[in-house]
Order: C-alpha cells, then sequence, then structure tokens
C-alpha cells in the first residue's frame, strides 16, 4: 500500500504519531519549558501482571524526571489507552489527554493551564 494512504501505517505508528503530534502542540504551547523532554510510546507498563493481580489501575503513561546525563520523559503505555477507548477517535482524544496530564505533572502545573483544548476525556 502506498505510504501516502493512512491504510499504510500500523496501529501501533498511528499511535506514536498522535503522541508525537500532541508532544509538538504542548512544544509550541510551552516553548523551551519543554525542551528535552523525551515522548516515547510503550506496549505495557512495567509490572502489570502484578498490578492487575492486585486489583489496581494499570497506568496510562509515566513521567521520569531528568536526571544528571538522561532528558526528562514522558511514556504513554499503548495497550492500556487502547483498552480504555474503544474507537481510534477516543484513542486519539485520550492519547492527547494522557500527554498533557503528564507533560503537567512533570512541569508542575494543572493540565488545563498547559492545554486549554484539554478535556479530561477519561
Amino acid at each position: 500500500m502506498p505510504a501516502i494512504l493512512p491504510g499504510s501505517r500500523t496501529r501501533g505508528e498511528r499511535f506514536e504519531d498522535w503522541v508525537l503530534d500532541s508532544a509538538d502542540r504542548l512544544q509550541e504551547l510551552r516553548g523551551n519549558e519543554l525542551e528535552g523532554v523525551e515522548y516515547v510510546v510503550e506496549e505495557i507498563p512495567p509490572g502489570l501482571e502484578k498490578i492487575l493481580r492486585e486489583g489496581g489501575r494499570p497506568p496510562q503513561g509515566s513521567v521520569t524526571r531528568a536526571t544528571r546525563g538522561n532528558p526528562a520523559r514522558i511514556t504513554v503505555y499503548r495497550r492500556v489507552v487502547e483498552t480504555e477507548a474503544p474507537t481510534a477517535s477516543e484513542a486519539q482524544d485520550l492519547v492527547h489527554d494522557v500527554v498533557v496530564e503528564y507533560t503537567a505533572a512533570l512541569l508542575n502545573v494543572e493540565p488545563e493551564t498547559l492545554d486549554p483544548y484539554y478535556r479530561g476525556y477519561r
């Protein structure tokens, strides 16, 4: 399938695009404040089996603060988000909210102040 057609992208690639689109939007809004922050996608959170076994709710993402030699990182867990959003459009909205929420946590601000389009999908 030609690369310009939407069907040429896998679900995982589309998910990564949504994360990067949201990160780019926040970068436009906040500028230098987010310089060097990495946004990554992982399939599932570490220790997922234990979380589920203990009756906990799996996280949709995580924040890793910058340390000497390592940039700050926002991780979005693809399988958790996809499980919580039944359609692709809802998944895209949820991805944006997760990126905003975890970036807000990194910056110690409320999500609503970080992005005026934040909806709190969950």
